[in-house]
């Protein structure tokens, strides 16, 4: 069986980097993790050949040496998923799907002609469409029985040899599933469930030397929606991989996504700063305690978020955030709060949103209960309204999304935020080798030289910061000069955000107006009824 493996095309977003990442040649932030599990999930006598679209090009020979298809994908890939099983229907080519969008929304990857549609989670699904298709079935629908979750111990190390690694900035791999806490609007625990399972540390271990045998020595991302969901054994598995990162030479900078009760455990911290952790990923959603109240994220009002973030940094690991706004019974203003905090607290990289109800989610079955759901969204992305009517006016919303999305993300506010944060980061425990300057590196390095401390207004931000940044804390000047340079990517994409939010709300507010005058009308002929 020869299994054509194909992840869809990310429109342009937040995390895409596109600008940031031309400067040293690569294409995509990330591989496709799920793709290369489910490749060592499936018979390894079976052959196999990963197309990511985001870096390769899909070719007629590839299509034509395939025997099945198999994609998997997000809701924000849905255009182009929805696209290739389209394609595979129209070259004769029996397709398989699976993954977080197909298992939200089934029906839709049906109806687009995919004729397997393995839902939840693979370690229990792909085995029973494996003994479905043995047995020459040619379509199903394969779910966990009774709502089942997968042992995680039982994961096989991805196959990362079927990777263009060269193309990616960032390898990523996986310790945990599922999460602890209850948030409304969140779909992890939908998808994965509220208890956290861990893999061991001997599996995880096993994964990064895999990759250190395949010659990475660069950024790892670990995906678990919140690192420390099971604090016990994250703690475990950091005591192992301390030893095996110093056996190593520390060969990869790690980063991973963590609830803000992780400044409450200064051990856990000191552990990930060891094993050469140097960013993590907060869901801070908003300081309006109200709000996290009322969305059941208890977990930010329990003490001072400005804190949290200074002692996180202070230990060591820079701080990413996200932040929503939307919410219901928001109070006016709740844009320029959110655009505040992220000022004081310094932090450089605030993914700003509006609030989506996503599928099958508590805050989406609440909305359709309350007929406030809107069903015809065309996807969700940062440059996407709203999926549902809010409390207060819809534009009211939108103009401080904007608004502030283009506050954060001015050239100049940018860097002296990066620099604050920057300042105050505890300095790594280990020295990073002596890297081999490339072209490549050196090219990156002059470029945002000459954009941002020539060509742009931006010169004597950059370079009084760059200079302080070396002298005053010397050891975070790499990872700096890296942050700086998303700025490259950031410059352009609050031109995308505006300029296509500001479209969607022209239409919307024109929608309303002819609304209203068709309402007008009816009352009026009405009226006029003897």
């Amino acid at each position: 069986m020869r299994v054509l493996l194909i992840y869809p095309i990310f429109p342009q977003s937040f995390w895409s980097f596109e600008k940031a990442l031309q400067l040293v040649d690569r294409k995509a932030m990330l591989p496709p993790l799920g793709l290369i599990t489910v490749a060592a999930i499936l018979p390894q006598e079976w052959e196999f050949k990963l197309v990511d679209r985001n870096v390769n090009t899909l070719s007629d020979a590839d299509w034509d040496w395939a025997d099945l298809v198999i994609l998997s994908a997000m809701i924000v890939q849905k255009e182009d998923f929805l696209a290739q099983i389209r394609e595979a229907r129209r070259r004769g080519k029996p397709v398989a799907v699976g993954g977080p969008y197909a298992t939200a929304l089934p029906q839709e990857a049906e109806a687009a002609g995919a004729d397997y549609l393995i839902l939840d989670e693979g370690e229990i699904t792909l085995p029973i469409f494996v003994e479905a298709v043995q047995r020459g079935e040619s379509q199903g629908v394969f779910r966990a029985p009774n709502g089942d979750r997968p042992d995680v111990t039982i994961t096989p190390i991805p196959r990362f040899d079927l990777l263009s690694l060269e193309l990616y900035d960032n390898m990523s791999v996986q310790f945990s599933r599922g999460c602890p806490f209850q948030c409304e609007f969140c779909d992890i625990i939908v998808l994965y469930g509220r208890k956290p399972r861990t893999k061991s540390p001997e599996q995880l271990l096993a994964e990064l030397e895999a990759l250190y045998q395949l010659g990475w020595r660069r950024s790892i991302f670990m995906v678990d929606d919140n690192f420390i969901g099971n604090k016990r054994n994250v703690k475990l598995f950091l005591k192992e991989l301390k030893v095996w990162m110093a056996e190593h030479e520390y060969p990869f900078h790690l980063s991973t996504e963590a609830s803000v009760d992780l400044a409450n455990d200064q051990e856990l911290m000191d552990l990930m700063v060891e094993c050469n952790f140097n960013g993590v990923f907060l869901g801070i959603e908003t300081p309006d305690e109200a709000s996290l109240t009322l969305t059941n994220k208890h977990q930010n009002t329990r003490n001072s978020l400005s804190d949290a973030v200074d002692a996180i940094a202070s230990t060591g690991l820079r701080v990413m955030a996200g932040f929503i706004i939307g919410f219901d019974n928001e109070a006016p203003g709740a844009g320029d709060r959110i655009v505040r905090f992220v000022e004081q607290t310094t932090i450089p990289i605030a993914i700003f949103s509006m609030l989506q109800a996503l599928p099958d989610t508590a805050l989406w079955h609440r909305l359709k209960r309350e007929g406030r759901l809107m069903e015809d969204v065309a996807n969700i992305n940062q440059t996407t309204l709203m999926n549902f009517v809010p409390t207060r006016p819809l534009e009211e919303v939108t103009r401080e999304y904007v608004r502030g999305f283009w506050q954060l993300y001015d050239p100049s506010n940018y860097l002296n935020r990066t620099y604050r944060h920057f300042l105050k980061l505890g300095a790594p425990r280990h020295k990073s080798k002596l890297r081999k300057v490339t072209w490549k590196v050196l090219r990156a390095f002059l470029t945002v030289c000459w954009r941002q401390g020539v060509a742009r207004e931006t010169r004597w931000i950059f370079w009084h910061h760059l200079f302080s940044i070396l002298k005053r804390n010397p050891g975070v000047f790499e990872h700096y000069l890296s942050v700086c340079a998303l700025n490259e990517h950031f410059l352009e994409y609050r031109q995308e955000v505006r300029s296509q939010i500001e479209a969607q709300l022209e239409e919307y507010l024109k929608n309303q107006r002819l609304h209203a005058v068709s309402e007008s009308r009816e009352r009026d002929a009405i009226s006029a009824t003897p």
